[in-house]
């Protein structure tokens, strides 16, 4: 089992009550109740991360849409070919 550490939280006396009532129905304590929340709020803080760097990257890299490279920019104004 992985070493735990203790913490000491600050919380309003009517908070307090409700976490108990919470904690109580779901047959855990507060203490456990708090850690499967921030278990929650890191895992989705890495996932929020590693699609930002993945986003960040397809940016970056570009994204093929199939269309044809011109050479230069005369031929971008090229007219002579729609007449």
């Amino acid at each position: 089992m992985a070493e735990k550490q203790n913490i000491t939280v600050a919380i309003e006396p009517a908070l307090l009550k409700q976490a108990r009532a919470i904690a109580a129905r779901r047959g855990t304590s507060i203490s456990a109740l708090l850690a499967e929340e921030l278990r929650g709020l890191v895992a989705e803080d890495r996932a929020y991360e590693t699609a930002h760097r993945r986003a960040k990257a397809l940016m970056q890299a570009g994204l093929d849409l199939g269309g044809a490279r011109m050479e230069n920019r005369d031929e971008i104004h090229d007219r002579s070919r729609f007449r």
